[in-house]
């Protein structure tokens, strides 16, 4: 199977592990993915990650975090900019998800960042996914 959209994919396997409550799921790596995954783990909606090393391809091993109630950290994910309809920001365009309570990922030129970090270092990019 031919995978046009990695990133809705990798969006798509994290959305349906929290829903079947799994305390891991695992992707397909690669860098943007990666650093998609570690701006989760810091904004704290994934308690951790890891690289294990695969023939062909690497896989990111990703644990989801739960509260005591049970329910995901993840109350809702979003791809933004689609292989179809590519959306791109500038520094002050980026979003503010949910009232600044989520985050927005952006791919710059200074590597994949959260809205935040997008902001203060005055870059804008591709608007890759928003999280809540």
């Amino acid at each position: 199977m031919s995978m046009t959209d990695p990133i809705a994919d990798l969006l798509t396997r994290l959305r349906n592990a929290q829903l079947a409550r799994h305390h891991t799921t695992t992707v397909p790596a690669s860098k943007v993915k990666a650093r998609i995954v570690a701006i989760l783990k810091e904004e704290g909606y994934i308690e951790d990650f890891k690289t294990v090393t695969r023939k062909p391809q690497d896989d990111i091993e990703i644990f989801l975090k739960y509260d005591p109630n049970g329910s995901g950290a993840i109350h809702g994910i979003r791809r933004e900019s689609k292989p179809g309809r590519r959306v791109y920001v500038g520094a002050d365009g980026i979003p503010k998800v949910r009232n600044g309570l989520g985050v927005a990922i952006v791919s710059t030129s200074k590597g994949v960042l959260a809205d935040h970090s997008a902001r203060n270092s005055r870059v804008g990019g591709e608007l890759l996914c928003s999280v809540w």
